[in-house]
């Protein structure tokens, strides 16, 4: 009680202190340029590939650590793997834009490696800060994912059936804020001391900034027009690959033919400060988004 005296805010529940604790970094996110750049439909295609590329690194680190903790007390009244997971449905997108040999042509920049390992490290070694990972990530994804899906189907002209836009269709929730309101109330129900619960907040806000980090990063693939090495303009399998999909579904003539060449390049000529503030703007929105939805 003496504790709580000192520190009245963190007698809330951790779902609530986790929002406060980020509302300033995510309120500078939502107040910048790129924000509305991507709510205009302004992002092309590379970076969108770029994005789902670093987002799989992301979440198969996120899943595997998960996977390790889904028994221990401290993660697992938060375990919903088939309502939230992503790992599947990003590699249901990677193989759309990339073929079949999509694990050989996306690239792992640094601060992805780097998120990768802050991972690792907080699910060996302190699986009580993993709340705050997935709390950041899935809320975000889940509150602010139809919007961002209609959003980039739009932009990027993919098909009205789904394809390349896996990572945003959650099958297992039936209704979102009912599905939200279940896991506050298991992440609220957490045993956590007042020193676990300040650092699971810090680490949450660690989670956000290695997001933007990851796309600071991202900033120099695209400025190089180059992704894992290759020319991005040499990737013409990929426009031909979805044509051919297209095509499956029964497209009107002539239109398709049009949207598919203009979907499938990049479609904003953009410089290199554009193109990364287009990309960063990705993420962001997931996040920023997603988490003033909660």
């Amino acid at each position: 009680t003496s504790v709580l005296l000192l520190f009245p805010s963190m007698s809330k529940d951790l779902s609530e202190l986790m929002k406060e604790a980020t509302k300033e970094v995510h309120e500078q996110a939502e107040n910048t340029p790129f924000m509305k750049n991507f709510q205009k439909g302004q992002v092309s295609l590379h970076e969108f590939k770029l994005v789902t590329a670093s987002l799989y690194f992301i979440y198969s680190a996120l899943e595997e650590e998960i996977e390790r903790n889904k028994n221990n007390p401290v993660y697992a009244p938060v375990y919903f793997p088939a309502e939230l997971h992503r790992k599947a449905a990003l590699e249901e997108d990677l193989e759309y834009f990339y073929g079949s040999n999509w694990r050989e042509e996306i690239p792992c920049p640094e601060a992805t490696q780097k998120y990768v390992e802050r991972l690792h490290y907080v699910g060996k070694n302190h699986p009580e800060l993993l709340v705050a990972h997935a709390y950041t990530r899935y809320l975000g994804d889940l509150s602010g994912g139809q919007v961002l899906k209609k959003i980039a189907q739009k932009a990027l002209q993919l098909p009205s059936t789904g394809e390349g836009l896996a990572f945003f269709t959650f099958d297992g929730v039936s209704n979102a804020t009912k599905f939200k309101q279940l896991y506050r109330s298991r992440m609220n129900a957490l045993e956590m001391d007042l020193a676990t619960k300040k650092r699971v907040l810090e680490e949450a806000k660690k989670a956000f900034l290695l997001n933007i980090q990851v796309f600071e990063a991202l900033q120099e693939l695209v400025s190089k027009g180059q992704e894992n090495g290759h020319p991005v303009q040499l990737k013409a399998e990929l426009r031909t690959r979805n044509v051919n999909r297209s095509y499956e579904h029964g497209p009107v003539p002539g239109k398709e033919s049009e949207r598919t060449n203009r979907r499938h390049t990049d479609i904003i000529p953009t410089t290199p400060l554009v193109r990364w503030i287009l990309a960063l703007g990705f993420l962001a929105t997931t996040v920023a988004v997603g988490l003033f939805a909660m």
